[in-house]
């Protein structure tokens, strides 16, 4: 492990999503346990948390939003494939689902990520140095050619592939979500070459399925980090001169406070998971001293996508 530099983003997801949340997430910056931002900019708080960014220098990114809430762009808001019958997006599986049954508009979904970036550049100064998909639809079939075009349009370098080492051993996630991550990871899987392709970059190793919400403990955290490490370095072929390689990892995180309806959410109101304590509980484990130096005494450099 020596000869491997460790470099950590540890990105809060949904920035802008409710006050609560922009509040939490500021917190763990704060407190050095958060380092990075990915924002919502359909998120009812999202200018309030582009203004936070500035106030305290969080380095933020796009969280391009196709799952939930309403669209940016003016055109798709009244009549588009990206809505349901009450005018919203379809949800994370009913995204999904209406996919599979080809009814989406690839068009749509390239304008609709046009507008976020244009609205992140417009909320924050400047355009996002990383973009990735809320409910993880960016590596979805169709999708994630279209969202590698926008990014390489708009000259975005990084982005996430979430394929979690270790996952299928990890027996405390309820079976309905290990499906699910296990169809992200497939899709993900499937995605590589797609990015590879357009130039974009991703760190070289993912963590957050198997820690979220109530899984989420200074152990958990822990073992994932210990678990992609030592598998990463398997795969690295052994060089020969005694440089040392950095390895970067991207650790995604939901901390908050629960949000309150009717506030929060991104049109439609919260959702239940953001209601919920786990989100204040991620936050009350990712703060704990013992974390912090765990990863002093590891020789784990907190950073974010633009110190890549």
């Amino acid at each position: 492990l020596r000869m491997f530099q460790v470099k950590l983003i540890v990105t809060g997801d949904d920035f802008g999503y409710c006050p609560r949340r922009n509040q939490g997430i500021v917190e763990c910056f704060l407190a050095g346990a958060v380092s990075n931002v990915s924002l919502l900019v359909n998120g009812s708080a999202a200018a309030n948390a582009a203004e936070l960014a500035r106030r305290y220098n969080i380095p933020i990114g796009l969280h391009a939003n196709l799952s939930e809430g309403s669209p940016v762009c003016e055109v798709l808001k009244t009549n588009s494939s990206l809505l349901n019958e009450d005018g919203f997006f379809h949800g994370k599986l009913g995204f999904r689902t209406a996919l599979s049954k080809g009814l989406l508009n690839m068009s749509e979904v390239k304008q609709e990520l046009k507008a976020q970036v244009e609205l992140f550049r417009e909320l924050t100064g400047h355009l996002p140095p990383h973009m990735d998909g809320h409910q993880h639809v960016h590596v979805l079939p169709e999708v994630r050619h279209v969202f590698a075009e926008v990014l390489q349009e708009y000259g975005i370098e990084y982005t996430r592939v979430p394929i979690e080492p270790g996952l299928h051993n990890c027996d405390w996630i309820a079976p309905s979500l290990m499906d699910f991550y296990l169809g992200v990871e497939e899709d993900s899987l499937n995605t590589v070459d797609v990015f590879t392709r357009h130039g974009i970059r991703w760190p070289d190793i993912y963590i957050g399925l198997s820690t979220m919400g109530k899984n989420m403990s200074v152990d958990t955290i822990w073992s994932a980090i210990d678990t992609a490490i030592a598998e990463f370095t398997n795969k690295a072929p052994t060089q020969p001169t005694p440089q040392r390689r950095t390895v970067t990892i991207e650790l995604m995180v939901h901390p908050g406070y629960p949000s309150v309806p009717p506030v929060g959410g991104c049109g439609e109101g919260p959702d239940d998971f953001s209601q919920s304590w786990e989100r204040l509980h991620e936050l009350q484990t990712l703060v704990k001293p013992e974390l912090q130096s765990h990863y002093k005494s590891r020789n784990i450099q907190l950073c974010s996508f633009k110190d890549l």
